[in-house]
């Protein structure tokens, strides 16, 4: 029988071993987990959050027709804010909707809505005729511009401001149809640049809170 002494003597290299082994592995993980907070913090990326810089790519030149027939570009609205929306005047829910809390927030925000100029484009220019959209933007906000032009000219200023839009299938109407399209919208600044966005969802009252954190 081996005396315990001699016996703890002899397992001393094994435990030895095993332990330098468990102290090599535990630096190795707290290694590699540094490293990788390391390099998520120099991204500014979390595990929740994702932090983005500098100014999205929205916006930029545009050729359209507005509710009077005058022909306009973006230098036309330069020195002010402009509140743009895309969508089309038979819209049946979403753009009236979204086109009433335009007016509400502007009407919230008094005087101070004198620097902005509500802007409504339609995706639809088959249907939505410069006679059209006068009609149409007569609803809403008194300084409401409706904007038209031919599918090329809508189709680039979509394009600027990251729409999409397309033509619902409806294979039960020939004349009628429906239109999908982006609901948000776009507030620039008086450079023609973003500045912020709202989605068809916001209210009056958040939307002339955002709006007038610029003002």
């Amino acid at each position: 029988m081996i005396p315990l002494s001699r016996k703890l003597q002899t397992d001393e290299p094994a435990m030895n071993k095993r332990l330098v082994l468990l102290v090599a592995t535990a630096f190795a993980v707290g290694t590699l987990f540094a490293f990788t907070a390391l390099h998520l913090s120099s991204r500014n990326i979390g595990p929740t959050m994702t932090q983005v810089s500098g100014n999205p790519l929205i916006g930029g030149p545009f050729q359209l027709i507005d509710h009077t027939g005058k022909r306009v570009t973006e230098k036309d609205f330069e020195g002010g804010y402009m509140l743009v929306f895309f969508g089309y005047t038979f819209c049946p829910d979403v753009c009236p909707a979204t086109l009433q809390v335009m007016t509400a927030a502007l009407e919230q925000l008094g005087e101070r809505a004198d620097k902005v100029t509500p802007i409504f484009i339609t995706v639809d220019p088959e249907r939505d005729t410069v006679e059209q959209m006068a009609s149409y933007v007569a609803n809403f906000h008194e300084r409401f511009v409706g904007l038209t032009g031919s599918h090329e000219e809508i189709g680039a200023a979509a394009k600027a401001y990251r729409i999409y839009y397309a033509k619902a299938k409806d294979d039960t109407s020939s004349s009628e149809y429906l239109m999908d399209h982006s609901g948000i919208v776009y507030l620039m600044n008086p450079k023609g640049e973003y500045a912020t966005h709202f989605s068809h969802q916001t209210s009056p009252e958040k939307m002339a809170q955002g709006i007038g954190n610029f003002l």
